[in-house]
């Protein structure tokens, strides 16, 4: 029998050893090594660690396997039903189950492919014990899935080579499973960090453009705020609704173009004044639509540049950016500029901008005006709905008018404090 082996339980009268030795389940939750730190301890060994499940509906033959694992540096646990073993391995951390095949009520098919079909134990090694003359159950058992077989009657070194075989194959496979789940959140963080670099490249870039006109630069924030509130109270996606408040702050990069003699102005501009300044919109869009071939550098080689011909690959945010510089001066009833569009002919986004860029441009100071009072800037935008705007951008913005009012009074309050 068991003799005085510590337990780890009892099962229906089977007696289960909790057998010592390297890589104790208890000493590795106790000692607050983390998985990398074991892994690097199991390295190399002959002798791999782990938690064995056995089923079997014989106490006799589950004694039998306790008995077998004696001076074996593996913990064994021992269940006399399916039922059992499947809520013992949803509870507990398990490397291998060697598990019988004809057993009452559900057998061991059906516990090989529950194993097999839940995420938790789907890659748990399992050796199902068959007899020699069952060879159809035993392409079964393969065909279900099991790592491997042992036959009837089972000897005690077979027991312990197939045992040792699966764990060490387990061992590699949580290996593998953490190396690739470090990778991909290396991956992740390298992405995000990627991302976060191009939104603050973004943001730079058009505060250097406002900052010609805005000394504060916060327009292209004001404007990015209120877009994003617009498509949001439209019903738009997440998705959508991240990328205008990414790219509306670029609606003005062209304004780089403009000299500082047309842009500073105080008073109005000639007719010429107005053409050239109208073409800030084109000028934006070549800016965000520019072929990369045309100025990209690879490197320095002896003192001479080297020029790389890229092929331009799909970008949602340089393309509604390009976008929304070109169309956001463009009118509902067709009159706006420089492509003369009307009604849904223009982008939904560069309708949602127009109406943001307006409205803070009416609310702010500029070399040729004033800013006028946040009320009277909303009526003037309500009189322009159905001919300058949208009308439902425009009703969208009256039922959201108290909360923009509110956000423009914080963004006035942090203005002066600066």
């Amino acid at each position: 029998m068991i003799g005085s082996q510590r337990f780890a339980c009892c099962t229906n009268g089977v007696k289960i050893p909790h057998s010592p030795g390297r890589g104790d389940y208890a000493l590795k939750q106790q000692s607050g090594f983390d998985d990398r730190l074991v892994a690097e301890m199991w390295d190399g060994l002959d002798q791999p660690v782990g938690r064995v499940l056995f089923v079997d509906d014989e106490p006799a033959v589950l004694d039998l396997f306790s008995r077998m694992l004696e001076g074996q540096p593996w913990e064994g646990h021992f269940c006399t039903t399916v039922e059992e073993a499947l809520d013992y391995l949803q509870n507990q951390p398990v490397d291998t189950v060697i598990s019988d095949i004809r057993m009452p009520d559900r057998d061991g098919f059906e516990l090989l492919a529950e194993i097999r079909r839940t995420e938790r134990t789907r890659n748990i090694p399992v050796i199902i014990i068959t007899g020699d003359s069952d060879r159809a159950l035993k392409r079964h058992a393969l065909d279900l899935g099991a790592t491997d077989l042992l036959n009837k009657p089972v000897g005690r070194e077979d027991l312990l080579a197939r045992i040792r075989s699966a764990l060490r194959l387990k061992h590699y496979q949580d290996r593998l499973a953490r190396q690739v789940e470090e990778l991909d959140f290396r991956v992740r963080e390298r992405t995000r960090q990627l991302e976060a670099s191009h939104r603050e490249i973004v943001w730079r870039l058009a505060k250097a453009a406002e900052y010609r006109d805005d000394q504060t630069g916060y327009h292209v924030v004001r404007v990015a705020v209120l877009s994003r509130l617009l498509a949001e109270g439209l019903g738009m996606d997440q998705e959508f609704q991240d990328l205008i408040f990414l790219t509306s702050p670029l609606h003005d990069i062209g304004k780089l173009g403009i000299p500082d003699s047309i842009l500073l102005k105080e008073g109005k501009l000639s007719a010429v004044e107005r053409r050239l300044m109208e073409q800030h919109c084109a000028m934006g869009a070549e800016i965000l639509s520019q072929e990369p071939s045309a100025i990209a550098v690879s490197s320095l080689r002896g003192g001479e540049i080297v020029l790389y011909r890229g092929a331009r690959t799909a970008n949602p945010l340089l393309e509604m950016a390009a976008s929304i510089a070109l169309g956001h001066h463009e009118r509902w009833d067709g009159t706006g500029y420089p492509r003369r569009l009307a009604g849904k002919e223009i982008p939904l986004e560069c309708r949602i901008v127009s109406v943001a860029d307006v409205f803070d441009a009416l609310t702010s100071w500029r070399p040729y005006k004033p800013p006028l009072p946040d009320r009277e800037a909303v009526e003037l935008v309500v009189r322009g709905s159905g001919t300058h705007f949208d009308p439902i951008i425009v009703e969208t913005f009256v039922r959201n008018r108290e909360q923009i009012l509110e956000l423009w009074r914080q963004f006035e309050e942090e203005e002066e404090h600066r």
